[in-house]
């Protein structure tokens, strides 16, 4: 999952995304450090960053 990198690159805190998704800190923090979560909890971070599903998931090749 690319939350962290999707957040940075946008200039997002971790405060400011709870914020706009309504996820717990914490949850958003177990997402950046183990890279899953539930469809539903993806849906409302890709909603407040305004990247689709695709984006926020898909494992990027230039790794």
């Amino acid at each position: 999952m690319n939350l962290k990198e999707i957040r940075l690159s946008k200039g997002i805190s971790v405060p400011k995304l709870v914020e706009l998704s309504g996820v717990p800190r914490r949850t958003i923090q177990d997402i950046e450090k183990n890279g899953d979560c539930r469809v539903s909890t993806a849906i409302k971070l890709a909603d407040a960053l305004d990247v689709t599903l695709d984006e926020l998931c898909r494992i990027s090749n230039n790794k």
